[in-house]
């Protein structure tokens, strides 16, 4: 990583022309435009707390996931929530309660935390704590959800508060999404599109890239439907697999090259889209950007994890502060020993580093 690199500058610069582009997707919807108008400001105002705690030599993240939500309604075959048991029906009783997230979510705004990635198991199955979110006006939620759960009172909701942004998780065509959630899922998905567009609700989509399906979701057959429906944002996730028999998934050199190449070739045909590679476009940043660099994790159950993938924590925000957690011992010793940096064969590097991370913890 050369001494120039400054990861701030560019997770900074990376949130701005996110917004930048949600603002040009959404410019002949008043009321959408008006958010993000008023939310650009909010994204300058973040910065330059993150950049006062910077001088400091506090280092703060612009955005983190949290993972909401212990229980869904899908049995996603490969889900790397239920195969490192965060999500299931038999722990349900120790997830963060709703006014805990509320504080949580506020602690984030006065630290100048921009975006806050809304995960489960279903996230929509706990709607008080999307309440909570949907009141803090200076973070927006995109929220992965399986997109099946789309009510009326729910879209009420997210028409209603415009930094709430759904992410609705999709395989590739009927069959491939089908195949991995569940017959019927793919028609489910198709009419919440609909319903979100019918009220020009910003909305987008994320897809798990395998080497089955890659050249299905990076086509432009498959992003023109997508923008039909009204989708202006896509999430490309490489799959981690969460067991030995399903590495043949994983994405290898080859398809990281067809999903970079693709994505420079849609984002010069969708120009008013978004489109983001996770882990992919991690590599302009020097590294993995996970453990607090450029985001960390929180576990339904308050558990400060490096990310999802990596699902270990010795702090919990049950018992500390947001600020607080983020100088957990783990997320030190991982920078501090450039566990984070260099190439992995995976989706994840410290997937593939499993083993290292237990070493930290004693485990």
């Amino acid at each position: 990583m050369s001494k120039e690199f400054n990861l701030s500058e560019y997770m900074s610069e990376g949130i701005e022309n996110i917004v930048k582009n949600i603002l040009k997707a959404s410019i002949k919807n008043p009321k959408e435009s008006a958010f993000v108008i008023k939310y650009m400001l909010a994204v300058k105002d973040a910065k330059n707390k993150r950049d006062m705690l910077e001088s400091k030599g506090e280092h703060i993240p612009p955005f983190f996931m949290g993972s909401i939500a212990t229980s869904c309604n899908l049995y996603c075959k490969g889900c790397y929530a239920r195969a490192n048991k965060s999500c299931g029906n038999n722990i349900k009783g120790s997830e963060i309660s709703e006014e805990r997230w509320g504080e949580i979510f506020n602690e984030a705004k006065d630290l100048g935390i921009s975006f806050a990635l809304l995960l489960g198991g279903e996230p929509l199955m706990r709607r008080g704590v999307i309440e909570k979110a949907s009141s803090v006006k200076e973070i927006v939620f995109p929220i992965f959800t399986n997109g099946t759960m789309f009510d009326e009172k729910y879209i009420n909701l997210f028409d209603k508060n415009r930094n709430l942004v759904p992410m609705i998780s999709i395989e590739g065509d009927e069959y491939q999404t089908d195949n991995r959630r569940g017959i019927g899922t793919y028609n489910s998905i198709m009419t919440a599109m609909d319903n979100l567009n019918k009220k020009r609700i910003l909305f987008g989509c994320s897809v798990t890239v395998t080497t089955e399906n890659i050249m299905t979701v990076t086509s432009k057959k498959f992003i023109q439907e997508l923008y039909n429906k009204g989708t202006r944002a896509l999430v490309f996730v490489e799959y981690v697999p969460v067991t030995k028999s399903t590495r043949n998934l994983a994405p290898t050199d080859k398809e990281r090259l067809i999903l970079e190449e693709n994505i420079v070739q849609l984002r010069n045909i969708f120009k008013n889209m978004v489109f983001l590679s996770f882990p992919g476009d991690e590599k302009y940043a020097g590294g993995c950007l996970s453990a607090g660099r450029g985001f960390f994790h929180i576990n339904a159950n308050g558990g400060a994890e490096p990310c999802p993938f990596s699902p270990y924590s010795d702090i919990n925000l049950k018992e500390c502060s947001l600020r607080e957690a983020l100088k957990s011992p783990l997320f030190k010793k991982l920078k501090d020993n450039e566990m984070l940096l260099g190439d992995h064969d995976g989706g994840c590097l410290l997937f593939e580093k499993e083993e290292d991370v237990k070493e930290l913890l004693g485990l």
